[in-house]
Order: structure tokens, then C-alpha cells, then sequence
């Protein structure tokens, strides 16, 4: 994989929220900056994501200097929040974890976010990443930690097997959904120059100056029918992915990352795996 390239970068300042692309990222020890260091929870403070809200796939939230946001969506005025006051944490649960996070500081925002689903939610941030959440310990070193991400710092998706995907999609029953975009899997990075498929047997990545360890493949779920641009629902991936599947194991497309050192990645950076 001698010109494999960073071909692409991507973070979601709002967990759920449609990505946002950028040429270059900070990546620090939990991910990079900005990514998914906010989220909506619902009145009893667990996560909402696209499983169970396909419009979220057309909110968009952009990263602010400071760490606040400006959300927008079709048919609604933006609304800005700041990075609320250092003050009372709430406990929130994502996926079985329970997090202290902070609300956001403007109720404006928060009946912005309820008005936009139809139903109560709140939006919260995470203002300490580095104590507030641990990587799952059956995959993590010690001292590890993540933000709002589903489970890792980063999510390693390849061009290649993207199209090695399209291309089951095509022989099989749900063609005419296809070919699926890479949106459908809501990446941090995208490498191009690689082998259909050879990212699942890496154990170690760098990009550019950073290096990354690779803490498991990475198990597909309902998200990835949801078309991203219009919030409907397919059959596609799952169909497709199924038929690579093991005997007993998960639907799986891209790689855990857990970076080991600090630094800046940018598009067109080599990239070097073991």
C-alpha cells in the first residue's frame, strides 16, 4: 500500500448531525478537535442518534472558534450556542455508559433541537474529555478516553472497500439503492490507495505524523440505511454486508482508531499501516 493517501476528513461537532468536512484536523487524544463533543439526549438523558431519528441526517452543525456551534436545518432559522460555563453536570447515558456532561447554557437552543424532531430533547456538551469517558477497557489501554463518538476516538474507512461494497450491492437483491455514498458510514478518516478490504486486517496506522492504533473492526448498525441527504430509510448495506459476514459475527466496515500520539492530519497525508 505504498500510495495510500488520506483522502478525506470528517468530524460531527453535534453527535448524529450530518459530517462536516475539512481539509486538515487537529487530532487529539480522544479524537479530533471538535468532533462530536456535543449531543441531543432525550427527557431521561439518553442519547439520540439517527436510529431512532433519520432526520437528524439533515441537521447540520457548524464548528464555531471557541468550541460552540451554529446548528441549521431545511426550513429553520440557524441558531448559535457557546460552550456553556464551567457548572452542574447532568448525567446523560450513550449506550449503556452514563457520562456527565453540560447542558447548553440557552434554552432557545434546546426548543430549537425539540422542535426540529417533535418531541422533548436537550442539547449538552462535553467539557472534559480527558477524565469524562473511558474507551470500552475490553479494547482500550489504560488512560484512554473517548468523546461522544459511538465507542473510539476515530472511525477508518477505506475508498476501496467501499467500492468493493458497491460492488455486492450490485449483484444482489437491493441494487437499485446502489451505489451507497461513504456518508453512509459516517467516517472520521477515508483512505484511498489501498486493497478492497485490507484495512481489516491492520493493527497499526499513521497518518501523516500521527500514529493510531487499531482497536477493532467496527459493527455496522440500522444508521447505515439512512439515506443522509434526504433521512429515508433502505435495505442497503446491511444486505450486502451481511453476505461477507462470518458464521455468529457482526456486519462490519471500517476500523477503530486510538491515537498514540497527538498531531495534525491533513488530506493527501501517506498513510502506513501494519
Amino acid at each position: 500500500m505504498g500510495n495510500a493517501r488520506l483522502h478525506s476528513i470528517h468530524i460531527h461537532p453535534v453527535k448524529a448531525f450530518r459530517s462536516l468536512p475539512l481539509r486538515k484536523v487537529v487530532v487529539e487524544p480522544w479524537g479530533p478537535a471538535g468532533d462530536r463533543r456535543w449531543m441531543l439526549v432525550d427527557d431521561r438523558g439518553k442519547v439520540v442518534t439517527q436510529r431512532r431519528h433519520p432526520r437528524l441526517a439533515l441537521a447540520a452543525a457548524e464548528l464555531l472558534p471557541g468550541g460552540g456551534v451554529r446548528l441549521s436545518a431545511p426550513g429553520r432559522e440557524p441558531v448559535t450556542v457557546g460552550v456553556p460555563a464551567p457548572g452542574c453536570t447532568v448525567h446523560v447515558e450513550l449506550f449503556g455508559t452514563k457520562v456527565e456532561a453540560v447542558p447548553a447554557g440557552d434554552d432557545a437552543v434546546h426548543a430549537w433541537c425539540s422542535a426540529l424532531l417533535g418531541t422533548a430533547v436537550r442539547l449538552v456538551h462535553l467539557d472534559d474529555p480527558a477524565t469524562r469517558r473511558p474507551v470500552d477497557p475490553r479494547f482500550a489501554l489504560p488512560g484512554e478516553t473517548v468523546s461522544f463518538a459511538d465507542g473510539y476516538p476515530l472511525l477508518l474507512t477505506t475508498t476501496a472497500s467501499l467500492d468493493g461494497l458497491n460492488s455486492l450491492i450490485a449483484g444482489g437483491r437491493h441494487a437499485a439503492e446502489g451505489p451507497l455514498p461513504m456518508n453512509r458510514f459516517r467516517p472520521n478518516v477515508v483512505v484511498e490507495g489501498t486493497a478492497p478490504w485490507e484495512e481489516e486486517k491492520w493493527t497499526r496506522v499513521t497518518i501523516g505524523e500521527v500514529v493510531f492504533r487499531v482497536a477493532k473492526p467496527s459493527a455496522r448498525c440500522v444508521v447505515t440505511t439512512t439515506d443522509q441527504k434526504t433521512g429515508r430509510h433502505g435495505k442497503e448495506p446491511l444486505h450486502a454486508l451481511a453476505a461477507r459476514r462470518q458464521p455468529g459475527g457482526e456486519l462490519l466496515f471500517g476500523q477503530n482508531l486510538v491515537p498514540l500520539s497527538p498531531g495534525t492530519i491533513r488530506v493527501g497525508d501517506p498513510v502506513e499501516a501494519a
